[in-house]
This record gives C-alpha cells, sequence and structure tokens, in this order.
C-alpha cells in the first residue's frame, strides 16, 4: 500500500481504526471475527492501527496486544489518553497523573515497551492544555512514546501545543458530510507538518451505504446522534441515494469515493476507517489505489457538504466537549 508520513515514520495511507471492534457501534465482536479482522488487515498492507483507553475500557487494547505482538516491529501503533471509562461512565480526565497512569496501562495491555503514537483523547476543559500535553512530552523524553497527538482540536490549540512539543498528529473527524478541519485545522497542519488523521471518514457507515437503523442495538452511539435521527435521518438518506449513483457513474464503490476524495484533500490526510466486516475491509483499503478526476472530486464535494447534510455531527452535551472549529 502507499505510504503518507505521521512524525518521522511512514504508514499505510489507509489505516484501522479499531474502536467498532468492541466498543460504541452494533455489538463488540467475536475474539475470532476481530482476529481474522486484524489478520486481513495486516495481509492488505495496512501498518496503522488506533485504538484508546476508552474503547471497551480497555478491552481494545487488551485484544490489538495479544494478536499483534509477533507483528510489533513492522507496526505503527496508536493509542489515546484523557478519556476514559469510569464506573461504565465516560470520563474527560487531562491530569498529568491520571494521562502518565493512562499510559502505563495503555503499555501493558497493547503488550509494548513503546507507543509509536499517543493522543490527548480530548482537551479537558478544567487542566491547562500545556499541563496535558507536558505529560505527554515527559512521556516521550521517558521512552513510553515516540510521537504525541491532540483529537478533535481547533487549529489555536495545535499552535498552543505546538509551542511546547511537537504534534505528530492531530485525529479529528473528517469526511465529506463533516467537513469542520476545513475552517483551519487542516491548513495548519499542512503548515506544521502534522498529519490530520480523518477518523469517522465514512461518516460513521452513512457513505458506506451499510446502514439499517432498525438493525442497531440500543447502545449504538449513532442513534443519540441527529443526522441519525428524524427528521435528518430520512433527508440524509435521499442525499445518500444521489452519492450512491456518482459513484456508480465513476466506476466505484460509495465507500472508495468517499475515501479517495479524503485522500485527495493532501498528502497529509491519513483516513482510518473502522469496520468489522472482511467485505468492507477490503472496499475501503481499495481506495489506495483509486484514481479519481478533478471532476470526479469536485462533484462528490459539491454533493455531500457541510451545507448539504442534515442535522449535527453530534449531540449538544457531546458537542459542548470538543474543541473543534464549527460551522
Amino acid at each position: 500500500m502507499a505510504q503518507r508520513r505521521i512524525g518521522d515514520t511512514l504508514v499505510s495511507s489507509i489505516g484501522l481504526g479499531c474502536m467498532n471492534v468492541s466498543h460504541a457501534y452494533g455489538q463488540p465482536v467475536t475474539e475470532a471475527v476481530a482476529q481474522r479482522l486484524l489478520g486481513t488487515a495486516l495481509d492488505l498492507g495496512v501498518t496503522h492501527f488506533d485504538t484508546a483507553t476508552l474503547y471497551g475500557f480497555g478491552a481494545n487494547e487488551r485484544l490489538l496486544g495479544a494478536y499483534l505482538k509477533p507483528h510489533r516491529a513492522k507496526l505503527f501503533l496508536a493509542s489515546k489518553c484523557g478519556m476514559a471509562g469510569v464506573d461504565g461512565k465516560r470520563v474527560i480526565d487531562g491530569r498529568p497523573e491520571t494521562l502518565r497512569a493512562q499510559c502505563e496501562a495503555s503499555l501493558e495491555r497493547l503488550q509494548t515497551e513503546v507507543l509509536d503514537l499517543y493522543y490527548l483523547h480530548r482537551k479537558d476543559p478544567k487542566v491547562p492544555l500545556a499541563d496535558s500535553v507536558g505529560a505527554l512530552a515527559d512521556l516521550v523524553v521517558a521512552g513510553k512514546v515516540r510521537h504525541i497527538g491532540l483529537s478533535e482540536v481547533s487549529a489555536a490549540s495545535l499552535a498552543e501545543a505546538q509551542a511546547i512539543h511537537p504534534i505528530a498528529a492531530v485525529q479529528n473527524e473528517y469526511s465529506l458530510w463533516s467537513r469542520n478541519p476545513e475552517l483551519g485545522l487542516s491548513q495548519a497542519c499542512r503548515d506544521s507538518g502534522t498529519a490530520l488523521v480523518a477518523f469517522s471518514p465514512l461518516g460513521r457507515g452513512f457513505l458506506g451505504g451499510v446502514l439499517a437503523l432498525g438493525d442497531l442495538p440500543a447502545s449504538d452511539i449513532r442513534l443519540n446522534m441527529p443526522r441519525f435521527q428524524a427528521p435528518h435521518w430520512a433527508r440524509n438518506q435521499a442525499l445518500y441515494q444521489d452519492f450512491a449513483r456518482l459513484a456508480a457513474d465513476i466506476g466505484c464503490t460509495p465507500a472508495r469515493l468517499a475515501l479517495g476524495w479524503l485522500l485527495a484533500q493532501g498528502e497529509h490526510v491519513v483516513p482510518i476507517p473502522g469496520t468489522t466486516s472482511l467485505t468492507h475491509l477490503h472496499d475501503n483499503m481499495g481506495a489506495a489505489v483509486l484514481s479519481l478526476t478533478a471532476a470526479d472530486l469536485a462533484a462528490a464535494s459539491q454533493l455531500i457538504n457541510h451545507s448539504t447534510v442534515s442535522g449535527d455531527r453530534y449531540a449538544e452535551a457531546t458537542l459542548a466537549e470538543i474543541d473543534t472549529e464549527s460551522f
């Protein structure tokens, strides 16, 4: 697979977001299914695997650690701190002592001596960003982390953090239907040599056309997001039908068109689609070799963007927890 750069390391141009193997979407898959997924990703040339302390409240990291350990030397392993499950609830905590403790726990669960990339999962409004970033910088000095990153932050916060320690990557939601990074963050990343790691590059499954809301369990987080609720869902489904027709006219699947568009936004953009399906995994990774014309890219961009999508990407309470630019 083609490669892109995060910090001083070349990684596969498309990584694997591992959250939905054990967290947030649908039901967690069995260990056997997860192992087949990870093994197939390796076979397809994926070298960049993304997890977090939060995902499955540690279960996701344990699963990756057990399976990927024999391949560790050739992989780029990323995790996140500062947001974890406490008594079954998600808690944001950016205190230095918390970040240090979570790093030690992640290293143990992932069965590795060092993390290639360690993100602050969310900016904690109760803790100065300088304190949180300083703690991550100390982990680099201690040899426990190679690169540090931020997640769901603005260009202003990136600049503040860069003044303390180089930031190798910012992981924000970015896709055709979530364009917030285009309000400043993407250019800031490009200018500073920071990778923009795009999570939910398929719009949480929407752009892959695989969603039937009636089949989702009540615990699926998408059911609490406005774009997946009435009246927005019906409007967005109609938009997807037009997108599927455009992909067919171009000669590719909707998922490949969405990921191909994202890859075309700059060499600094590194999408990390997640899936539990081998079919979808093959489809997603095929975008790495998709050739799109300028007209193809423009048509996709004009069809799906912040002004054509209906509904916010998060519920109000979650929007209050993030630091990204907004339309």
